[in-house]
């Protein structure tokens, strides 16, 4: 996309002043949208654009509008827990774009990548995480923002769970059924890409960013989500296992004492269900992590499939079949 539409944009908005020529930098590190540092004279701001097809070796399409949602989940999260997203500024859905808060904090992956594992703001991502979902659940107000079952299908279960059973014949029918269930579970506002390269690190608490696969469903799915990162990181810088196990225990110990809106168990198995076809998608999916080499993912694999087939029905189970094959 040329600069002439976004500064269009800024300036329809009213963003940019009269005759301002604000300057416009291309940001890195996105897959699926494009996205700018504008530089106004009030102050920085953030643009964002969804693109029809991501950047990644296999064939992925996704529908732009998904940004239209992702403007909409970031207000309601915003609303819902003040600073867990970005000010949304100005948008126009139309033209799939939308300005929000420029905000500059330490990314989440980054401290992880160095070995840094802070329990402490994994708690309080796993706290405001639930709070999110908890000021969602059960509105069909909110419900009836978030038409996008085919989106979600599109660019998470599609990618993920789908295109893992093709390469594991023997595990297409119980990662179908993860499909199915995730599918037709109905109950909060879900994030739906609750990734350390989506967490910053923000002075009062986690502030979270890219919610393109917005979608009201499941909450368990954001839960196993975020919970499967901190596995795989204790693979990817194996000095600090313990310590993102830690992470793990504290994420999940703050989250589900403040399930409200249906039994805490129940959301827990489908977390605990979920949690090795997740782990095994980021290997064998569309969208594999980038920072595993052969023997890693060897690892991974082969303890994914395995939990696969005994279907641990806690977190506890989870994490501790984890480590044990991690020793």
């Amino acid at each position: 996309m040329s600069a002439t539409p976004l500064l269009d944009f800024v300036h329809r908005s009213g963003l940019a002043r009269d005759g301002e020529q604000p300057k416009v930098e291309a940001l890195s590190g996105g897959v699926s949208s494009d996205i700018w540092r504008v530089d106004l004279a009030s102050g920085p701001v953030c643009v964002k654009r969804a693109l029809p097809r991501l950047r990644v070796a296999e064939l992925w399409e996704a529908p732009i509008e998904r940004n239209r949602y992702e403007r909409r989940w970031m207000e309601i999260a915003a609303r819902a827990v003040p600073g867990a997203a970005p000010a949304v500024l100005a948008s126009d859905d139309e033209a799939g774009l939308f300005a929000m808060q420029y905000v500059d904090y330490p990314v989440w992956k980054e401290r992880l990548r160095r070995g840094e594992a802070d329990a402490a703001f994994a708690a309080r991502v796993g706290a405001t995480l639930a709070d999110i979902h908890a000021a969602t659940a059960r509105r069909e107000d909110i419900a009836r923002q978030f038409p996008t079952d085919a989106i979600f299908y599109a660019i998470r279960l599609e990618p993920y769970l789908v295109a893992t059973g093709e390469k594991h014949p023997d595990l297409k029918e119980r990662l179908l059924y993860l499909v199915k269930r995730t599918a037709s579970t109905k109950l909060a506002l879900v994030h739906g890409d609750v990734s350390p390269k989506n967490i910053l690190v923000g002075p009062h608490g986690p502030v979270f960013l890219d919610a393109e696969c917005a979608w009201y469903g499941d909450p368990a799915f954001d839960l196993a989500f975020c919970l499967n990162h901190m596995l795989l990181k204790s693979v990817w810088v194996p000095q600090a296992r313990d310590g993102f196990l830690h992470c793990f225990d504290a994420l999940a110990h703050h989250y589900l004492p403040r399930v409200s809106w249906e039994a805490p168990t129940a959301l827990e198995e489908r977390a605990a269900t979920l949690l090795p076809g997740l782990r095994l998608a980021r290997i064998d999916g569309k969208s594999p992590v980038e920072y595993l080499d052969e023997s890693a993912r060897a690892q991974v694999r082969a303890r994914a499939r395995e939990l696969l087939f005994l279907k641990k029905e806690t977190l506890q189970e989870v994490r501790s079949a984890w480590q044990k094959s991690s020793t």
